[in-house]
């Protein structure tokens, strides 16, 4: 391979293209994939798929980037970031190159001659604004029949009148009611407005609305007026975001497993014009730099403008490239931001937010959560030759500091989705002094399987169809012992060892490794981190209740007797640390200088935690 700057194609047996990079050097980065020095989770699966490659080399790396966004359009890659619905959105369009151009709603292919606003990812709120601007400013609609015949005749009235001009809704070239000169300065007004410039406008219609009123056409004064409240009612609309006049798009990305949220604030003179939303066929499978890359190069190849800056959460994995073809695409220079405070980062915030809800009208729609849990059913069904396929999943894990305050959890999750009423958690009995996870975990299992809890409503007459253990091959030991000491030696079981993600199963030699960006893996592993979240906040509870009773016992005046009155008072020891004087005074047995006592020494303890 060139030490050059170019675009590589990594293909299959049949020859498609699985997926199109660019890099400075294309030796350098290709070998990365080869020797598995790429630690992006997509790549071992696309290895394992690709029998050949093609390559093309560039000048610049700016080249590269165009090639790639040529390539990725023309051949759709699966492992490349697009949109996942892949429809047409729509645009506003004014046919620029026309003698009178007219505006449009559209979701054709860009032409040459016409200019183009958006995407509208709102086609009812594309549809009004055409509707809006028509009635600020006077142009043609493009499916007026009598515009087609005065385009046709090349800008020669037709001596006809079309049934807008006739309504004072249009105006009026087709019966020579406006010169050309007239009608380009309106066609300019529309732009401005599309383009979001609304307080040039505003005071472009105020000079002409009192130039009128100044020679005594109150009639047109009146006509300017109104045009000049309905762009003032649109601002009042929009949300002011900031007191300068910002130039920006910020854009908010929110990513499960294998989808991403988009949401993209245009923000022009400070106002939010519109919010566009996307969904995208990657998530947390592809880093952040090359989903961010992926959306800018898809959405502003199509953008009708692009601002003098882009706010993003992370910068692309090539910004000067990307930067530099937005520059030329824009005709100006572009910046690519990534704000750490101030209100361009609240601004992102909220955009992440949106986007969150973006994800999950999706989802919702298209019902994708139920289809992905189907899939993840089966898939485990089949790679762990399970006798049915496993609705119901206990999942297990401990929690310990040098075998202290030692906890298990138990999750349930019931067709897919998390049964928080049948959780259920243990505090270990176990005494070793040091942390034994292995010996821990078997006496949960023990006792949640146990003959005195087969008919305890807690636990769920029906027995899971799958238990999971976090660990690896010494937890699956212990946990298939402690099982068939219980009588559950039919219960399926496997350990999900975090390190690899791989699964073991008894009496298999070999782990069971389930795809990357699979729905099975997915499942599993959000169990998984469900039961160690549900482990954590337990141990955390019970390490802090035993730290403040044992701060208790060495203020003076708090015997066994207070401290179980204050304990009862309160109900847990965070609530007493949140307690003021007066409330702990309140407790009966407690004195006030007590309790002041008990308010300073909790004081110090919190403040010196914090510290640590």
């Amino acid at each position: 391979m060139p030490d050059s700057p170019g675009v590589y194609l990594w293909k299959d047996a049949a020859g498609s293209v699985l997926y199109v990079g660019k890099a400075k050097s294309l030796r350098k980065r290709m070998k990365q994939y080869v020797l598995g020095q790429d630690d992006r989770e997509k790549v071992p699966l696309l290895m394992a798929q690709t029998v050949s490659f093609d390559y093309v080399v560039t000048d610049t790396e700016v080249e590269s980037l165009i090639l790639e966004k040529n390539l990725i359009r023309q051949f759709a890659p699966p492992y490349n970031v697009d949109y996942r619905d892949d429809k047409s959105y729509p645009f506003i369009a004014i046919t620029a190159s026309d003698p009178f151009p007219a505006i449009k709603f559209t979701r054709e292919k860009h032409r040459e001659g016409t200019r183009y606003f958006g995407p509208y990812t709102d086609a009812r709120a594309a549809r009004e604004t055409v509707d809006i601007v028509r009635r600020i400013y006077p142009i043609c609609s493009a499916q007026c029949v009598e515009w087609k015949r005065l385009t046709a005749a090349g800008g020669a009235p037709t001596g006809k009148a079309c049934f807008d001009y006739t309504v004072g809704k249009g105006p009026g070239p087709c019966v020579g009611a406006i010169d050309r000169e007239r009608y380009a300065c309106n066609v300019a007004d529309v732009i401005a407005f599309l383009e979001g410039r609304h307080r040039g406008v505003a005071e472009s219609l105020e000079e002409r609305m009192r130039a009128a009123a100044a020679e005594l056409d109150f009639e047109r004064a009146a006509r300017f007026r109104n045009r000049l409240d309905a762009v003032r009612r649109i601002e009042h609309k929009q949300k002011v975001v900031s007191t300068r006049p910002l130039e920006i798009d910020v854009v908010g990305f929110f990513r499960e497993e294998t989808i991403t949220g988009v949401h993209v604030f245009v923000v022009r003179e400070g106002r939010v014009l519109i919010g566009n939303e996307f969904v995208l066929d990657k998530g947390l499978d592809v880093p952040m730099s090359e989903l961010a890359e992926g959306f800018l190069l898809r959405y502003y190849d199509e953008a009708g403008s692009v601002p003098r800056e882009i706010v993003l959460p992370e910068l692309p994995d090539a910004p000067e490239a990307v930067e530099e073809w937005l520059t030329g695409v824009r005709g100006r220079r572009v910046r690519l931001t990534v704000p750490r405070r101030g209100e361009k980062r609240e601004l992102l915030e909220l955009a992440a937010t949106n986007a969150r809800h973006t994800l999950m009208r999706h989802k919702v729609r298209t019902r994708y959560d139920d289809e992905r849990v189907n899939t993840a059913m089966l898939e485990l069904e089949s790679a762990l030759a399970l006798p049915r396929a496993p609705l119901r999943i206990e999942c297990y894990d401990i929690s310990t500091l040098h075998g202290r305050h030692s906890v298990g959890s138990m999750v349930v999750f019931s067709s897919g989705r998390a049964d928080t009423s049948a959780y259920r958690r243990f505090r270990v009995r176990l005494d070793t002094g040091q942390s034994n996870d292995v010996a821990m975990m078997a006496e949960v299992l023990r006792r949640r399987f146990s003959a005195e809890r087969a008919d305890d409503e807690r636990f769920a007459a029906a027995r899971p169809d799958l238990v999971i253990v976090d660990g690896g091959k010494p937890q699956l030991a212990a946990a298939r012992a402690a099982l068939d000491e219980a009588g559950a030696a039919d219960v399926p079981l496997a350990a999900l060892a975090k390190r690899e993600e791989e699964l073991w199963l008894p009496g298999w030699d070999e782990p069971v490794v389930l795809p990357t960006g699979s729905a099975s893996l997915y499942l599993v592993k959000r169990i998984r981190d469900e039961a160690h979240r549900f482990a954590i906040t337990y141990h955390r509870e019970l390490r802090g209740k035993a730290m403040t009773a044992s701060v208790l016992d060495d203020i003076p005046g708090v015997g066994p007797k207070r401290k179980k009155a204050l304990m009862k008072a309160f109900g847990s020891a965070k609530r007493l640390r949140q307690a003021g004087v007066d409330e702990i005074a309140a407790v009966p047995g407690v004195p006030r200088d007590v309790a002041e006592e008990i308010v300073a020494v909790l004081g110090q303890w919190q403040a010196e935690r914090e510290g640590e």
